[in-house]
C-alpha cells in the first residue's frame, strides 16, 4: 500500500469518526427528555477527539519534519 494512500485512510477516518461524534452528541441532546448528553456519549466523543487529533496532529509534526532541513 503506498503511504498516500494510508494517509487518505487515517484521515478519512479521522473525519469520519469526529462527524459521527458530533451527530451523536447533537441527537443525543435534541432528542433528550431533560436536554442533557449522556455520559457514553461524551465519552465517545472525547475518544474521536483524542483519534482526530492524533492522527492530524502526527501528521502535520511529520510534514513538519520533512520540510525543515536539519542541523
Amino acid at each position: 500500500m503506498k503511504q498516500e494512500a494510508k494517509e487518505n485512510i487515517s484521515v478519512i477516518t479521522a473525519v469520519v469518526l469526529l462527524t459521527s461524534g458530533i451527530v451523536l452528541s447533537f441527537l443525543s441532546f435534541f432528542l433528550s427528555v431533560d436536554n442533557q448528553i449522556d455520559d457514553s456519549v461524551l465519552w465517545y466523543f472525547a475518544q474521536t477527539l483524542i483519534y482526530s487529533g492524533s492522527i492530524f496532529g502526527v501528521k502535520e509534526y511529520i510534514d513538519y519534519r520533512m520540510r525543515t532541513p536539519k542541523k
